[in-house]
């Protein structure tokens, strides 16, 4: 029998918990989860966003949103504000506490993206990124 292909899954996985390694320490010093800080930082990068936006661009589920979101809203970081036109639209923005939030970690998270890349090497940090953008276009 054949051995089986190498799993792209789990590889993809692996590589992840890898580089994860380099950002947990920083996010346990502010108290962040991993889910947390994807929201701050996407809602930095975009600014106000419905909700459902927002779960799709940070890969969150919509029933693991809602408490993410709870405890980002009652650290005070995270506002929500129902549209005027249709009271079942939620947007999502950061509080003044959330940008300052986003700033005092972006030093560390920078000082960490520079040493995986010191460690991986810029180029192949680079064709990984437009790689793994082409990854994320194909449809099943």
């Amino acid at each position: 029998m054949p051995n089986p292909r190498p799993s792209l899954t789990l590889t993809l996985l692996q590589a992840r918990e890898a580089v994860m390694t380099f950002f947990r320490p920083g996010l346990n010093d502010h108290d962040l989860t991993e889910q947390q800080w994807r929201v701050i930082r996407i809602l930095r990068q975009q600014g106000e966003l419905e909700s459902h936006q927002l779960a799709h661009q940070a890969c969150i589920l919509k029933p693991s949103m809602s408490g993410v979101l709870k405890r980002l809203e009652r650290d005070g970081l995270v506002i929500r504000r129902k549209s005027a036109e249709d009271q079942r639209r939620i947007f999502l923005n950061l509080t003044e506490q959330g940008h300052e939030c986003f700033l005092s970690m972006s030093e560390g998270m920078e000082r960490n993206y520079l040493e995986i890349q010191r460690q991986f090497g810029e180029k192949k940090l680079q064709k990984l990124l437009e790689l793994l953008e082409d990854l994320k276009k194909i449809k099943p």
